[in-house]
């Protein structure tokens, strides 16, 4: 396998990964903007880090921040699938931000709140996912054609 075909390969999982990112961010953000109770397998541990000061940001909820930056990794992720040279730079600047993000939420879940929330860790996992795709991208050469 040649490395263009297998960077093509890894950014298409990147986005693949990233509509599940984005579905989850969606419900997430569905219920915090309806005040809907979460199924969260009878755990009062979802609502309790949703519903909680951290779960909005100047009144936005976090989750619907998620869902964006999801759907922007998707985007990009794309771009760079197809070969735009100027994609990977913006797929890995939103999925640092992403991974920064997700290591303050999981100290917030740990050591603040002391609950979890299933759907946030979900999240987690995938940002962790994505992240990890992103660094096994092969770096490409200045004046190669992907």
């Amino acid at each position: 396998m040649t490395v263009p075909r297998f960077r093509t390969i890894l950014y298409t999982i990147v986005a693949i990964v990233a509509v599940a990112g984005l579905a989850d961010a969606t419900y997430l953000t569905v219920q915090a903007l309806t005040g809907e109770t979460l199924s969260c397998g009878g755990s009062p541990d979802c609502f309790r880090v949703l519903g909680s000061s951290y779960g909005k940001v100047g009144g936005i909820p976090v989750a619907l921040l998620g869902a964006l930056a999801y759907f922007t990794v998707f985007t990009f992720a794309t771009f760079a699938a197809f070969g735009y040279s100027w994609a990977p730079k913006f797929v890995a600047l939103i999925a640092a931000a992403m991974f920064l993000a997700t290591l303050w939420f999981l100290y917030v879940q740990a050591f603040l709140l002391h609950a979890y929330c299933r759907y946030c860790l979900f999240s987690a996992a995938l940002t962790f996912l994505i992240a990890g795709l992103l660094i096994a991208v092969p770096p490409s050469r200045r004046g190669s054609a992907a």
